[in-house]
């Protein structure tokens, strides 16, 4: 009889636990999120195929300049790409591809699938991308707490500045400049490519540093512009915290001034930057374009770029979708963020 109590025991206690999984308000949330997501994806997709599609012209317009290919060449590529079906049956073919073999299509330039595109240049771009918000940001808040700390002080003064000229600062005219900073110090700073010529002979340890330089100036040209905003936020975030009653009172009882800073002053300032961090995954893909573009970084960017000027659609559509994509996961990350940062705050709040 016991053992038959203890495993009943054990039963109810396993379902209550799937119930209480199943019925949080984290998981629930996310569940809704990404229903909501789906809807958003679908009407993504449509403004995107109806925008490229009101663009003049499509991919065959440049081949058909050419004097080399024939007529009936041309007529077998448009039937190979479906260019020679209505605007509405392209993009219901494509999204039945995507839905259910998650095929986006094949390049039009690349003769390639889409997919095995992306999935290729993916891992230079998120590198060159992380790498660049784990510097602005190991750098760009302790800088904006020193700054409001020290407010209107000569470090205050010095790092306001930097801010507001990092921040006015244009992307491709600090890439300009590290490459006439690169060329001057030749061989100091390489700007082609991700890797050196000699990278397969290298050890893995040697590799993972010939990348590591290759990465300094990109991500430096990466992170200027976030580095300077995030600075800005984080000094003013802070110095409205460190102005409201709460404060003053925990001064007031004596408690240490680290602990008022960091554990109720920074606490509460932090919330913003986390919304920022959402965005700021989501802004990867556009942010990175003028880095690879200007170092020849074998990324997203430039292969995006290419496939707008060709008028490759699958691939351009592929790219938006990523985007899209992106956005809703960088703002599910931001939302869960929050919540583990400040139990007060209600996911079902939050919009």
């Amino acid at each position: 009889m016991t053992a038959s109590r203890d495993s009943s025991i054990s039963l109810d206690s396993k379902l209550a636990g799937l119930k209480e999984l199943f019925v949080n308000e984290t998981t629930l949330y996310i569940v809704k999120r990404l229903l909501q997501a789906i809807l958003t994806l679908f009407l993504a997709s449509v403004l995107s195929f109806t925008i490229i599609q009101l663009a003049p012209g499509d991919y065959l317009d440049t081949l058909r300049n050419d004097p080399q290919i024939s007529p009936e060449r041309l007529a077998q590529l448009s039937q190979q790409f479906g260019l020679d079906q209505p605007p509405l049956v392209q993009y219901w073919r494509w999204l039945v591809r995507v839905v259910t073999h998650f095929d986006f299509g094949t390049s039009f330039v690349y003769m390639r699938p889409v997919s095995s595109l992306l999935i290729e240049r993916i891992p230079a771009t998120l590198l060159l991308a992380i790498a660049s918000i784990i510097i602005t940001w190991a750098i760009a808040i302790p800088l904006g707490i020193v700054s409001a700390v020290k407010q209107n002080t000569l470090i205050d003064k010095i790092l306001r500045f930097i801010s507001y000229f990092g921040q006015g600062f244009p992307s491709f005219i600090t890439a300009l400049l590290l490459l006439f900073v690169a060329q001057i110090t030749s061989p100091l700073f390489p700007v082609g490519g991700m890797t050196s010529i000699y990278y397969t002979d290298l050890s893995p340890v040697g590799k993972i540093l010939d990348i590591g330089w290759h990465m300094i100036l990109p991500t430096i040209a990466l992170s200027i512009t976030s580095f300077a905003g995030l600075l800005r936020l984080t000094r003013g975030q802070l110095l409205d915290v460190l102005r409201q009653d709460y404060i003053q009172t925990a001064r007031a009882k004596g408690l240490p001034e680290n602990k008022v800073l960091y554990v109720h002053a920074l606490r509460n300032a932090i919330n913003p930057l986390i919304t920022l961090l959402g965005f700021e995954f989501a802004s990867l893909l556009s942010g990175a374009f003028i880095a690879e573009f200007f170092f020849n970084w074998p990324g997203l960017g430039r292969l995006i770029l290419q496939a707008v000027q060709a008028q490759d659609l699958y691939l351009v559509m592929a790219s938006l979708m990523m985007g899209a994509t992106m956005l809703i996961i960088g703002n599910l990350l931001a939302d869960l963020l929050l919540k583990a940062v400040d139990p007060r705050i209600k996911l079902e709040d939050l919009k």
